[in-house]
């Protein structure tokens, strides 16, 4: 072991012997009591010496070789330090890309932090290479979704939509002026390999799976350039994503409101037919009145998405598929939350499943003796 104090995490004295470690109350951590001994010896975890060596120059500051062993304990127990060389074999690979890791430096640091374990940091962004994701639509919000997953590390990030790249869909984070006229889908191809920290994974590789094919699908991201299919999402189009138990997130902006959420766990959470189940009980003409807005016989109506709300919309969306990929329940989970122009007020609605869809999550959670589909609000500063 190479203990190497977290760099992620700001190091201050909060007194003569209580040292703290981080700033924000998410994640900060204090230690004490700590001599001035033990001060100087905190300089040394820097992750060029492991642990014979450090408990050497310890006997210098007068410190034991039970001290240090309880004080490393200690870090460690308290998710304080990292050790990227027990990241595993593809970490190690990832370590000596020395382009990939300029690129990639801070993703590493946040993840050292939200993952306290030695090393978890550089694993987590290995694995991300070996994830597939789709993303279902190649406008403002959809594009840049792609964008920053493929920058994020996720090796294979697949966008899927149709026709031609109009000025309304180039965004700075998104598709570029140049792409205006070009196929969707091929411009949004060449967004995610420039956005890549680098190559992607190929045929054959170690992030491939069985012969050579590519990994399975671990997430599909909707989010369509019409913003009434993320608001009231077509049940039928997720049927087949129900039927694999493919998680799938949606995401995008409708009439100037954002929305994320909600991220669907097959079986697990309400989906899309659980919504508009759950709408219609609460307004019994929301039927009637969305077979109207879908039948679109007014004609294409001109898409009120800010630019500023769309690349919110799209960098929380990805941030929360991040999170997801990498192992944890983000609160879109079962979940939608919306913020509308001009306040921007983050609110949360939950999204149980309803007992007449057909989803069969109802009936799971029926059987797990869980509650059933109370709507719970919260709110997050905009």
């Amino acid at each position: 072991m190479h203990p190497m104090l977290k760099p992620a995490l700001r190091r201050a004295w909060r007194g003569r012997n209580t040292v703290q470690f981080g700033v924000t109350p998410a994640h900060a951590v204090t230690l004490g009591p700590v001599d001035i001994a033990t001060g100087s010896f905190l300089e040394l975890l820097d992750g060029t010496r492991g642990l014979p060596l450090l408990r050497e120059e310890a006997q210098a500051l007068d410190l034991s070789d039970r001290h240090v062993n309880v004080l490393v304990r200690r870090l460690a127990e308290a998710g304080l330090l990292d050790d990227p060389r027990a990241a595993g074999p593809q970490a190690e690979i990832l370590r000596h890309r020395a382009e990939v890791m300029e690129r990639q430096r801070p993703d590493v640091a946040s993840l050292s932090v939200v993952h306290p374990g030695p090393g978890e940091g550089l694993r987590r962004m290995a694995a991300r290479r070996a994830i597939r994701v789709q993303v279902r639509g190649a406008g403002r919000v959809g594009a840049s979704i792609a964008a920053v997953l493929s920058g994020s590390g996720v090796g294979h990030v697949e966008v899927l939509d149709g026709g031609r790249a109009e000025p309304g869909d180039v965004a700075p984070a998104g598709l570029p002026p140049e792409a205006v006229g070009e196929r969707r889908d091929v411009a949004a191809r060449r967004l995610v390999r420039r956005a890549a920290p680098g190559p992607t994974p190929r045929a054959g590789g170690e992030e491939r799976g069985a012969a050579g094919a590519p990994p399975g699908l671990s997430l599909i991201v909707v989010a369509p350039r019409d913003g009434l299919s993320v608001y009231a999402p077509v049940p039928d189009t997720a049927s087949p994503w129900i039927a694999s138990g493919t998680p799938h997130l949606y995401a995008g902006v409708i009439e100037a409101t954002g929305v994320v959420g909600p991220l669907v766990l097959p079986g697990g959470t309400g989906c899309a037919g659980c919504l508009e189940l759950h709408r219609a009980d609460r307004d019994p003409q929301w039927p009637r009145m969305l077979a109207q807005w879908r039948s679109g016989r007014r004609g294409a109506a001109v898409p009120a998405c800010d630019l500023g709300l769309a690349t919110a919309v799209a960098g929380l969306a990805a941030a929360h598929a991040l999170a997801f990929l990498d192992g944890e329940l983000p609160t879109s989970t079962g979940a939608r939350w919306e913020a509308a122009l001009p306040l921007l007020e983050w609110r949360s609605e939950r999204i149980g499943p309803h007992a007449d869809c057909t989803c069969g999550a109802a009936e799971r959670r029926r059987g797990a003796g869980a509650s059933g589909d109370r709507p719970a609000q919260d709110t997050m500063a905009g």
